[in-house]
């Protein structure tokens, strides 16, 4: 069932030629007598790749037959880490470069949602927060307090990301997944 190309919002997957899209950025022009024009950002589910592409406003798109699955991380390889669907207890082999960046969020026993297109693996969607151990923090100086004293910390999953002053090695901290950014103390 199609819908019309001015009902997008960000983050909706649809198909355009046999390929999963997401959309990135969304902006919609009113032209004076000529209707509207979209320019939509999309994000290729297949290969990642960045498109920028403008439509007519009464133009309608498919949407995507995509599939989610809540998953268990069990464990990494090196080039592929498995995931265990936690109802049926299936077990998916997905590429490291699916994961990309997001390995440095991965600890065995987490839970994320594996995003599949046609039967296969797109996408490995991570919670928006993980909480994650401080193993290795520096000390700061005492009397060093003239601003706001930022330093950096390694995690268990071996990042590394800036916190705050007070943060100590085994605090566990809230991260980001999104921005890698430090968001709170959890203990």
């Amino acid at each position: 069932m199609a819908f019309g190309i001015t009902d997008l919002k960000r983050g909706q997957v649809f198909q355009m030629d046999g390929v999963p899209y997401k959309v990135v950025d969304y902006a919609q022009k009113v032209m004076g007598r000529g209707g509207s024009i979209v320019n939509v950002k999309i994000k290729s589910l297949l290969d990642g790749k960045v498109l920028d592409r403008t439509f007519k406003g009464n133009e309608a798109i498919e949407p995507a037959d995509v599939t989610y699955q809540s998953v268990q991380y069990l464990y990494n390889d090196g080039s592929q880490y498995c995931f265990m669907n936690q109802d049926s207890f299936e077990q998916f082999e997905v590429p490291a470069d699916l994961v990309g960046d997001g390995s440095g969020y991965l600890k065995e026993g987490d839970v994320v949602t594996l995003q599949f297109f046609d039967g296969r693996a797109i996408s490995v969607d991570l919670p928006k927060n993980v909480p994650l151990r401080v193993v290795y923090t520096e000390d700061v100086v005492k009397g060093d307090t003239t601003s706001s004293v930022l330093k950096d910390a390694e995690l268990e999953t071996g990042i590394t990301i800036k916190v705050p002053a007070f943060v100590k090695k085994d605090d566990v901290v809230s991260v980001d997944t999104a921005t890698g950014a430090y968001r709170e103390r959890v203990r």
